[in-house]
């Protein structure tokens, strides 16, 4: 197929139009994206499924690598292997560029692959005070350093770039400091507040957003404000405020469109004891200036957030185990309930059309792929130690990987196939890292939603029923539902309409109908209670009540005894 071609200079704009023409080259030859693998045996690229091979081009680096990445439209790739940086084209393997950095910690590039940011350990000598500047920012086209810098931290070491690059912006002692157009040579605006923390800079086209996070100190509470750039003068510069307490730290997150934006406030300790993981709550603000907080139905943590690809709509995954996991539109009200199960995290499709819930970390590596149009699920695989988990930008197809030094046993990556299927399963001595090339936004478009299982020859590894613990002394009985660990919920619909639901699937509808007949059932079969009778009144201080006159007599001394004792105890 024929690639498209720029005509001439496009002057100034040359550099933008020649991005553009790249990505219609991608759009035009959609190869699959690679995976990259990085371990103790190396680096290497692979072609992108069902092949899954060695990149024929791209020879495998056998040194081990520190680091690695991919510029945002996938036609770069970096890697340092502790003696150079190299950058190479990845249609083709060819060098664009190599640096003499064998201390780089860290790579990225920004948005369009103009620059090259590396970064390694600060460190300084006896005779130096200041140190040796640590965060370097390369011209990857003249191989030129643009600047220098110091940044002993590696929270936010990387600065932030607008997708234009015509904004950056890094945080240096309480302040932001804005440059334009790559020039870090010229602070273009500063925005100062006291112990600014954090800060998120919008995705999208212009105008850039920017998100800053205070904590609070001496009873103050703390708050995240948006801004416009560049106004941040005055006090009603702010597009929305929020302020809260109950935050040692906070994660942001903006939504495609940088419309809004959820912050998950975090403490370290629940004073209440409630929870071994500190107490969370999840906030949204807007920028128009609204603000809430988003009401979870079950009590626990937050263990993961993630807005949809069409900016309209959030996720949860919450509450203790098990956790409920529920779709919020842009009013933070609930759309649909997934119900509970074993899982502590949540990723959209990049297309949007398809979310997996998953259940990894300290759980068994359950998986629950759902058609997010239908409410529909597709599949439920299960991926049993896995620390790592990406969908793949074609929306098809995803990796599972058990990397070191989360567990330095049992190490390899599986690709998968959405509905289950698995592709190609490869164990490794030591695997570090596996990494999705990148494609801009388009290049791989929404395919309808299959729910066969995929061909495969290594098939699919659905995950069994889970039953509850039963004690050995109980297992020759038959089940009862006393005896289920938790009470299950199922999927709800929480749409408005006559039909509720139309989300469960047949097996979920069937048992909520025995469980609605079983109860009304119990309330039929429940005999009347007979009409209370009044109890005598033995204590009456009126005269004898119970009948039997033995009886009423020693009341009755009793209880003149107990009035001369207190008269006694008075006087």
């Amino acid at each position: 197929m024929r690639s498209v071609t720029c005509p001439g200079d496009f002057g100034r704009g040359y550099e933008s139009a020649r991005r553009r023409v790249s990505q219609l080259n991608q759009l035009v030859h959609a190869a699959p994206p690679m995976p990259c693998l990085r371990g103790s045996d190396g680096t290497a690229l692979l072609r992108g499924p069902p092949s899954c091979d060695e990149h024929p081009a791209i020879q495998r680096d056998p040194r081990p690598s520190r680091c690695v990445s991919f510029s945002r439209d996938g036609s770069l790739f970096a890697w340092c292997n502790g003696d150079k940086v190299s950058v190479v084209n990845t249609a083709d393997g060819s060098v664009v560029s190599t640096f003499d950095l064998p201390k780089t910690m860290l790579l990225e590039f920004s948005p369009l692959g103009r620059v090259l940011a590396t970064w390694q350990l600060y460190s300084k000598s006896q005779g130096d005070l200041q140190g040796e500047a640590n965060l370097q920012l390369w011209d990857l086209q003249s191989g030129q350093l643009l600047k220098a810098l110091y940044q002993k931290k590696t929270e936010a070491w990387c600065p932030s770039w607008s997708d234009d690059e015509s904004i950056a912006v890094r945080s240096v002692n309480n302040e932001l400091h804005f440059f334009e157009n790559n020039d870090f040579n010229t602070i273009a605006n500063k925005l100062h507040m006291q112990k600014v923390s954090d800060f998120v800079l919008s995705p999208g086209a212009q105008p850039s957003k920017v998100a800053v996070y205070v904590p609070g100190s001496k009873g103050a509470p703390s708050f995240v404000r948006l801004y416009q750039y560049p106004l941040f003068g005055g006090p009603t510069a702010a597009l929305a405020n929020k302020s809260f307490f109950k935050a040692d730290r906070v994660s942001m997150l903006w939504n495609k469109k940088a419309s809004a934006l959820l912050v998950t406030a975090s403490t370290e300790v629940d004073k209440t004891g409630a929870s071994y993981y500190g107490e969370q709550t999840l906030h949204y603000l807007a920028v128009n200036g609204e603000s809430a907080v988003v009401q979870l139905p079950k009590n626990g943590p937050i263990y993961d957030v993630a807005w949809s690809p069409n900016a309209a709509e959030f996720c949860v995954v919450y509450g203790f185990m098990p956790a409920k996991a529920t779709i919020f539109n842009m009013k933070c009200d609930p759309v649909f309930d997934f119900g509970t199960g074993p899982r502590n995290a949540v990723y959209y499709s990049p297309q949007g059309h398809i979310l997996v819930l998953a259940g990894f970390g300290n759980l068994r590596g359950q998986m629950e792929v759902w058609d997010v149009k239908k409410y529909k699920q597709v599949s439920k695989p299960q991926a049993p130690d896995s620390t790592h988990f990406s969908w793949c930008p074609d929306g098809e197809h995803v990796v599972t990987a058990t990397c070191s030094p989360r567990l330095r046993v049992s190490n390899g990556y599986k690709i998968w196939h959405y509905t289950g299927t698995v592709l190609r399963r490869q164990d490794a001595g030591e695997l570090w890292e596996v990494r999705w090339q990148s494609f801009p936004d388009g290049c791989f478009p929404e395919r309808p939603v299959r729910y066969q299982a995929a061909p495969g020859e290594l098939g699919s590894t659905q995950a069994p029923p889970t039953q509850a613990y039963r004690p050995p002394a109980l297992r020759h009985l038959p089940a009862t539902a006393s005896s289920k660990l938790h009470e299950e919920e199922p999927p709800q619909d929480l749409r408005p309409g006559p039909s509720a639901e139309r989300c469960l699937s047949k097996s979920a509808l069937k048992n909520q109908k025995k469980r609605e007949a079983k109860k009304a059932a119990k309330q039929s079969e429940a005999p009347p209670s007979p009409a209370p009778t009044p109890a005598p009144a033995c204590n009456s201080q009126s005269g004898p009540t119970c009948g039997d006159p033995e009886t009423d007599k020693k009341m009755k001394n009793l209880k003149k005894v107990k009035r001369d004792a207190f008269v006694f105890v008075c006087v």
